[in-house]
C-alpha cells in the first residue's frame, strides 16, 4: 500500500514528470534524499513504470489517429497470444487493450493519411490468422481526463 507521502509524490510526478528531485521534494515536505529513495522504491515496486514524452502526433507526420475493435476467431489461448505480441509491434500502433465485450482487443493507432489507415488494416489486421473481424473509428479529437485519485 502506499502512505500519503507516496501518493503525493505519484500525484506530482503525474502531473510534470520532469519535476527534479530538490522540486518535488520540497512538494511533498521531505527532505531531498529521502524523496530520491522513495522514488526508486516506488519504481522497484512497479508503482512507476517510466516516464513518457507526451509527443504531438501531427506534427511528427501523423494526424490521423483510429481506434480499431479486433474481435478473433476463436478465444484459444494460443490465438489470444499469437495477436497479444504482434499488435503492439505493428507499424503505428501507440497501444492495445485487452478487453471485455462483443471484441477483444482495441488498438489506437496513428498514421499519415487515410491510404495508410486502410493499408494498415488490410496488410496487418485481415490478413492475421487470429483475425474474425477489425472496425475502424476515426478519432476526431483526443480529450485528455483528469489526472487519477490517488
Amino acid at each position: 500500500m502506499l502512505d500519503e507521502t507516496d501518493r503525493a509524490i505519484v500525484r506530482a510526478l503525474l502531473e510534470n514528470a520532469r519535476t527534479a528531485n530538490s522540486a518535488l521534494a520540497e512538494l511533498v515536505g521531505i527532505a531531498p534524499s529521502t524523496c530520491l529513495a522513495r522514488v526508486r522504491a516506488l519504481r522497484e515496486r512497479g508503482v512507476i513504470h517510466g516516464y513518457h514524452a507526451e509527443v504531438d502526433l501531427p506534427a511528427v507526420g501523423l494526424p490521423l489517429q483510429a481506434m480499431i475493435s479486433v474481435r478473433l476467431r476463436a478465444h484459444t489461448r494460443e490465438q489470444n497470444e499469437g495477436f497479444r505480441t504482434t499488435a503492439p509491434n505493428l507499424p503505428g500502433v501507440l497501444e492495445v487493450f485487452h478487453i471485455a465485450g462483443a471484441d477483444d482487443y482495441l488498438l489506437h493507432v496513428a498514421v499519415a493519411d487515410p491510404e495508410a489507415l486502410r493499408s494498415f488494416v488490410v496488410d496487418h489486421l485481415t490478413t492475421h490468422p487470429a483475425v474474425a473481424q477489425a472496425r475502424t473509428n476515426l478519432v476526431f479529437e483526443r480529450i485528455p481526463g483528469a489526472t487519477p485519485v490517488i
